[in-house]
């Protein structure tokens, strides 16, 4: 700040300098002006004004220290009052640009609200004509037809159900319901789901549960096992999904493991990242990159730690590890 603030004043201070050089210089040619005086007239000119220098930084950069720290860009409340007529304009410009960053995020946030609500409403009345549509399908009788337009229906219900929990998940605190839920019934349910589909790829699902009941939201657990099945049933082929589910250290565990391509070592860490797809198979365009990391973001919020271990061309293990009781306190809470 203190370089900052000599530059800023840097003509000010030349032109004291300049003025205490020139009386010296007059001084020098005028042999009627005594000389020592007038050195030590411009020596104590020169301390006293270095003092002042010295009260005038402490006092003039006291705003601007404050808007250099300011981290709250919508909250004035941190930065010290005007004190000098150009900081006060500064404060004045300050707080118009605030207020109308506040309007517009405000317009924004309803905006965004308003298309949210459409897209829900959207996806509720596409809906309809596809649960129309999977009834019209079932009653087709040559099968290889039917096998084929149930998996492209599956593949619309899964981006239906999938946008329709992005649009839900930032207000997902809101809509959580902590109680027992069955995990067998739930995974049953869920790998019923994508039956036609497994049939068409021959998987099949080895489901081992010691523990059938944990203490979590149905509704975003059943999303949560739904995109790991995806995922599993997606990159496998003529092999079985296993399902299996355990205690560990007073924690239940749930794993899916499938025995697919695989994920390379490069791209596992960032397989939760918003909109990240493979880059070994980055021309797959049906890929969106949403999946694990909207299931990252649901599991976060129910506190359930994932983690996924992956060999290419072995398999990949996901591992869901489930919040002991007591740590509920925590969700509910939210």
């Amino acid at each position: 700040m203190i370089p900052n603030y000599i530059l800023e004043r840097l003509s000010w201070i030349l032109l004291f300098i300049s003025l205490q050089a020139f009386i010296l210089f007059v001084s020098y040619l005028d042999s009627t002006i005594p000389v020592k005086p007038i050195l030590y007239i411009v020596f104590l000119s020169l301390i006293i004004f270095i003092i002042f220098l010295f009260i005038r930084y402490q006092k003039e950069t006291k705003f601007y220290k404050s808007v250099k720290e300011w981290d709250n860009y919508l909250d004035l409340n941190g930065l010290s009052s005007a004190e000098t007529p150009f900081e006060a304009i500064v404060e004045q410009k300050l707080t118009e640009q605030i207020d109308m960053l506040k309007k517009d995020m405000a317009k924004n946030r309803v905006t965004m609200e308003q298309e949210k609500d459409e897209l829900l409403a959207w996806i509720h009345e596409v809906k309809t004509p596809l649960t129309a549509m999977n009834l019209m399908i079932d009653r087709i009788p040559d099968e290889g037809v039917k096998s084929q337009l149930t998996y492209e229906w599956l593949r619309i219900h899964l981006l239906l159900d999938q946008q329709l929990h992005q649009k839900r998940i930032p207000f997902m605190e809101n809509d959580l319901y902590i109680e027992m839920t069955d995990l067998q019934a739930l995974i049953f349910t869920e790998i019923k789901t994508l039956r036609s589909w497994c049939i068409q790829k021959g998987i099949g699902f080895d489901v081992e549960l010691e523990i059938s009941e944990v203490l979590t939201d149905a509704k975003w657990l059943s999303f949560i096992i739904r995109q790991l099945l995806t995922n599993a049933v997606k990159y496998s082929e003529a092999s079985d999904i296993n399902v299996k589910s355990y205690l560990q250290n007073g924690q239940l565990k749930l794993e899916v493991q499938d025995f697919g391509r695989g994920i390379d070592a490069k791209d596992l860490p960032r397989i939760f990242d918003k909109g990240f797809t493979s880059t070994t198979e980055h021309q797959d365009n049906g890929a969106t990159g949403m999946g694990l990391y909207l299931v990252k973001k649901a599991a976060l919020n129910l506190s359930i730690h994932i983690e996924a271990v992956s060999t290419p061309n072995v398999g990949t293990t996901f591992t869901l590890t489930f919040p002991k009781k007591n740590e509920f306190v925590q969700i509910i809470g939210m």
